[in-house]
């Protein structure tokens, strides 16, 4: 369930109509839903009442620190990838100890930076990278308290790039390197063993998967058990599904149902990392109608956002439902192409799709936008990213303002090699 809704055919978000705020702030923009935010993040987390248990909000899915900052206040940890969301992190006032640090490539300063901050754990995906950590901890006299993300070769039923637990995939270690790889972190003397990891993908919508990476992760935990070694936190990484169009994926009690019979009495720290189903649906791309194009070929509706500001469409062939603001008068139905105004034939959010014969001026609601939404918007074509707004109730915040030309080259100089 989500906070955007028709009042007398007009789009709000909670009490707020879309309208109002797109003529304070412009278009497009990013705009969220505080009252779906809290209420995804306890549907999530009291479905695991019971377990002792640490749900990380995966920063990747969405990294302002408005979201953030909600997310904190709930009583969410952290799932970061890398030094900038740490230090974002922390800026939104995650403690330490509720954050997880994932990633196949993690920088030594990054590592430094972690390490100086005390974190609760490392996700390890690789020898070298373990024996990197351990000549860190030592250099600066600290204890890494690490888990080993294992890769169980389980199917995920996925998008292919959005899956992370087959064989094929960059990330996690296979059971018996992982084996090899936790008897050498328990020789190391500034590494301490403390969970073990596993992420098979993203936008899953079944639970079997889920299950049959845990029930390998058990197997492996009896195996390090001969070895002396004992595990606290297991981490289930995240991966969770929202609907987008017509998928069902199971509500996070189903999720937890499956985790508690393959689990039974085992006494661990269970850890999650979800992001997409925490914020997916709790945020919306709002989008003006620039102009309207018929080919001999078909119809396109060009808007103010394209590629730059929502890649999913273009880079996973992604279903965004988009609806009129403003449903008060009833169109014709059309079918077009909904674009934006990049050199790209890859600039659409929308292709072949029955719509409202909408018109230039319109306001149109890219829905499900609140995840990899943003957080992947760049500024190709040097277009400036989009404002982002949080609704609370009857009242809404810019939580960022939307980029000025001047901020395309604050950073920038010219080279002088007179």
């Amino acid at each position: 369930m989500n906070h955007f809704h028709y009042h007398n055919d007009i789009l709000h978000c909670e009490n707020v109509s879309i309208p109002e705020i797109a003529d304070a702030v412009g278009t497009p923009l990013y705009l969220y839903s505080h009252a779906t935010l809290s209420r995804h993040f306890h549907a999530f987390d009291s479905a695991f009442d019971g377990f002792d248990r640490l749900v990380c909000y995966s920063a990747k899915a969405n990294t302002s620190l408005g979201i953030l900052k909600i997310l904190c206040d709930e009583g969410a940890g952290l799932d970061i990838v890398s030094g900038g969301e740490l230090y974002k992190g922390l800026q939104a006032g995650f403690r330490p100890e509720t954050i997880v640090y994932s990633g196949v490539g993690k920088r030594i300063d990054e590592i430094d930076f972690a390490l100086h901050t005390g974190i609760l754990m490392f996700n390890i995906e690789s020898r070298e990278e373990l024996d990197v950590l351990q000549a860190r901890a030592s250099a600066l006299d600290r204890t890494a308290r690490i888990s080993i993300r294992v890769n169980p070769d389980v199917d995920p039923m996925t998008h292919p790039h959005i899956s992370t637990g087959l064989k094929k995939n960059k990330f996690g270690i296979d059971v018996e390197t992982a084996l090899e790889t936790y008897a050498a972190a328990s020789r190391m003397d500034h590494v301490e063993i403390v969970g073990i990891d596993c992420h098979i993908g993203s936008q899953i919508t079944q639970v079997h998967p889920f299950e049959e990476a845990l029930s390998s992760l058990i197997d492996l935990m009896d195996r390090l058990k001969g070895m002396g070694i004992d595990i606290r936190y297991l981490d289930m990484g995240g991966g969770l599904g929202i609907t987008y169009r017509d998928e069902q994926p199971p509500h996070p009690s189903e999720y937890a149902n499956a985790i508690r019979k393959v689990l039974c009495d085992r006494k661990l720290t269970l850890v999650f990392e979800p992001g997409r189903v925490l914020v997916g649906n709790a945020g919306i791309l709002v989008t003006r109608v620039l102009y309207r194009k018929q080919s001999p070929a078909k119809e396109f509706v060009i808007t103010d956002a394209a590629m730059n500001d929502l890649m999913r469409p273009v880079l996973y062939g992604a279903f965004h439902d988009i609806r009129p603001v403003d449903r008060r008068e009833t169109l014709p139905e059309i079918v077009a192409d909904v674009v934006g105004p990049i050199c790209e034939s890859g600039d659409f959010l929308a292709q072949m799709r029955s719509m409202p014969s909408v018109r230039r001026g319109d306001l149109l609601a890219v829905m499900s936008a609140g995840a990899y939404g943003f957080s992947m918007s760049s500024n190709y074509c040097s277009r400036l990213r989009a404002a982002e707004v949080l609704v609370k109730g009857d009242r809404f915040a810019v939580i960022r303002e939307r980029e000025t030309y001047e901020d395309l080259v604050r950073k920038e100089k010219t080279a002088d090699f007179s």
